[in-house]
Formats: C-alpha cells, structure tokens, sequence
C-alpha cells in the first residue's frame, strides 16, 4: 500500500472533486486526510491517500480525467516515517484586523517560539479586513498565559486583535 499525497490546483468548476475522488477510489484509495478550499476562484486540493497505486500510475489517471481544465496536479509518495496521526488541537487562535503584510509571519513564529505547532490555518481577506484562524497544538509544558500575553503585545504592534482559547474537547 503505498501512501501519497495529492495536489490539485487551478481555476474552479463544478466536479472537480467528484472527479478526483472516482480516480482514486477506482485505483483502490483511500483518503485519510484532505483539505480543500477556493482561493480567489480557484479551487486548491490536498490529499493524503493510501493507495493500491503508485505516485506514477495516480498522477497519469488524474491528468487524463482532468485533462482541458487547466489544473495542475502533483502526486508525492510520503515516507512512513511521521505518519503518526497528533492529538486533537488544543487551541484555537483568531486574529482580525486592518490586512498588512507579515501578519501570519509574525504570529506563527512567536506561537513557534513558544513551541507551538499550527496545524491548520486559513485566511481570509475580506476588503480592508484580515482574519487569520488557525488550529494550534502546544506542549503541555508551554507558557500559555505568556504567550497570551505576546500575543496580544504583537497584536497591538500589527493593529490587530488576536485570541487564544483553549479547545473545547467534548465539542472535538
């Protein structure tokens, strides 16, 4: 069984996933994980599927079947190694203001540096608006009432707000 990842990029239109997802399903994958989202009208897809298949032979179905449409796909065998599935998040961070450049490089790197790892993120632009929200594991050692406090130092620095709350794991 071989474990790959899946990348499909390009201008949207209805049944992209229906096409993607017969591919794989006929090729004997299995999706594990997947993310899947528009970006100012064009569609961005990733997959981490286990697959009868190799990279090679997935990679040429998906050409074929969305060949015309002006999409770019890529197929990366993962190795094993890493393929542990983390806990749940435990906090979500939310952050919103005036758009400038360096907001998510800034936040991400003082949760780093705070030993925090961002597991999912997603941003919006919205006129003059940014928002940023992302899902964020910490070690439970971490210095949450500090980083709180950082972040809304940093916050204040990018004329933003920002917030962090711990996940409610019964809703999880």
């Amino acid at each position: 069984m071989n474990t790959l990842a899946v990348t499909v990029l390009g201008l949207d239109r209805p049944g992209i996933i229906a096409n993607v997802t017969e591919v794989l399903a006929d090729l004997g994958g299995n999706l594990e994980d997947s993310s899947m989202t528009l970006l100012r009208g064009h569609f961005a897809m990733t997959l981490v599927v286990t697959c009868d298949a190799d990279g090679a032979t997935v990679q040429d179905a998906l050409v074929d079947v969305l060949s015309g449409g002006g999409l770019v796909v890529s197929v990366l065998a993962l190795p094993d190694e890493g393929s542990e599935v983390p806990g749940a998040p435990s906090y979500v961070l939310s952050v919103h203001g005036a758009d400038r450049p360096g907001i998510v490089s800034a936040v991400t790197g003082l949760v780093a540096s705070y030993g925090g790892n961002v597991v999912d993120l997603t941003t919006r632009l919205a006129g003059a608006l940014y928002v940023l929200m992302a899902e964020v594991e910490l070690p439970p050692d971490a210095a949450v009432a500090a980083l709180t406090d950082a972040l809304a130092a940093l916050a204040t620095e990018l004329g933003v707000e920002a917030h962090l709350r711990a996940v409610d794991t019964d809703v999880m």
